[in-house]
């Protein structure tokens, strides 16, 4: 399974920009398909082994639990001993899912890809609607003002997309880390760095000292008609 790299953008003739414009589409499109299917293969592997640490860790439970009772009962015989091993056995599967992040991680595979498949149909009818505005012909603008609004949609849905796999990778690691992610994994949403937070404002009065009398301030006398 390839990683998620980087394609370089296609270069071509801007003498056609109707066909510039449609080439750049199906390459967003291809690469937000390809970041999808990527999250939903690597999902599958992760599916498997979390469903059977699991299993394992249901049966063993159950085994731990019941073959003390079965001893009570006189069924059979030295089963306490086992039961310690299947008490064992199951903490070591919850312990691998939880150490390895199996399920979290098969969650944080699926919700990326649903993610990405929703913004691709979002980008779908907001070009299908730039589109059908091009046929019928601008009521507004020029057409390289409908151009770069055709453009900023594209931009728009990339970073869209970009920010997906960075808040996926930013859980990953704060997952597997001890610590925060790195400075240049927190960014805003808006894809650059986060911005500070601001203290409350200002007063408008400066307060006066602890003890004094509050003054009014003082108002202009009315002139002589």
């Amino acid at each position: 399974m390839e990683d998620l790299t980087g394609r370089p953008l296609p270069l071509g003739d801007w003498g056609e920009p109707a066909e510039r414009l449609d080439e750049l589409y199906r390459w967003v499109e291809t690469h937000a398909l390809r970041t999808a299917e990527w999250y939903l293969s690597d999902r599958l592997l992760k599916r498997r082994c979390a469903r059977t640490l699991r299993i394992g860790t249901a049966l063993c439970g159950v085994t731990g639990a019941a073959l003390p009772l079965l001893e009570l009962t006189g069924a059979v015989r030295g089963a306490a001993a086992w039961a310690c091993l299947a008490l064992l056995g199951a903490a070591a599967c919850l312990a691998c899912d939880r150490y390895f992040g199996v399920t979290s991680g098969w969650m944080r595979d699926v919700a990326t890809a649903q993610a990405v498949h929703r913004r691709l149909q979002a980008l779908q009818f907001d070009w299908a609607s730039e589109s059908v505005r091009e046929v019928l012909g601008p009521a507004e603008g020029t057409a390289g003002e409908a151009s770069e609004r055709c453009l900023g949609v594209l931009r728009r849905f990339m970073e869209d997309v970009t920010e997906l796999v960075r808040a996926e990778t930013a859980d990953w690691m704060v997952e597997f880390g001890s610590g925060p992610p790195p400075p240049a994994m927190r960014t805003a949403p808006g894809g650059g760095p986060a911005r500070p937070e601001q203290g409350p404002p200002a007063a408008r009065f400066p307060s006066s000292p602890p003890g004094s009398r509050p003054s009014m301030p003082r108002q202009r006398p009315p002139e002589p008609r």
